[in-house]
């Protein structure tokens, strides 16, 4: 089931990663509902969150959590939203961004033109962030 998800972690496709560890890697997202929107998604092939390995699991929720401390920081959100839904890709991946309420939780909402500057951005604010944090060994260099 290769999906463009396989072919981001391959290298095939470009991404701004903000995290790398043997079991997932965590880009952001192409389409943000917020600044700084990323998507967590493990190196394995999982379609549905329900089909995965509990101990996979609970290593995307640990880097989801610590990329959502990243982003109430970085961007002076009032909370991380967090969503794992599924439709849009056939590979498991977590969606992280900073919210203020729950209209930031509407898909409807999401920017599909976003400024390459403001990607950038964004992903240096949470690499500094989660640099800043103690996980350097997990996050690529600028």
């Amino acid at each position: 089931m290769t999906s463009v998800f396989t072919r981001i972690i391959a290298g095939e496709l470009p991404a701004r990663f903000v995290w790398q560890d043997e079991q997932c890697v965590a880009f952001l997202s192409a389409g943000p509902l917020a600044q700084g929107h990323t998507l967590v998604v493990p190196r394995e092939e999982v379609d549905q969150w329900v089909d995965a390995d509990p101990g996979l699991l609970a290593h995307l929720m640990q880097v989801a959590q610590r990329i959502g401390r990243a982003q109430v920081d970085a961007f002076g959100a009032q909370r991380a939203g967090l969503m794992v839904a599924g439709y849009e890709i056939p590979h498991l991946h977590v969606h992280v961004w900073p919210s203020n309420s729950m209209d930031d939780y509407d898909m409807a909402r999401v920017d599909n033109s976003p400024e390459p500057k403001d990607l950038e951005e964004a992903a240096r604010r949470i690499r500094d962030g989660l640099r800043s944090a103690g996980h350097t060994a997990a996050v690529p260099q600028d």
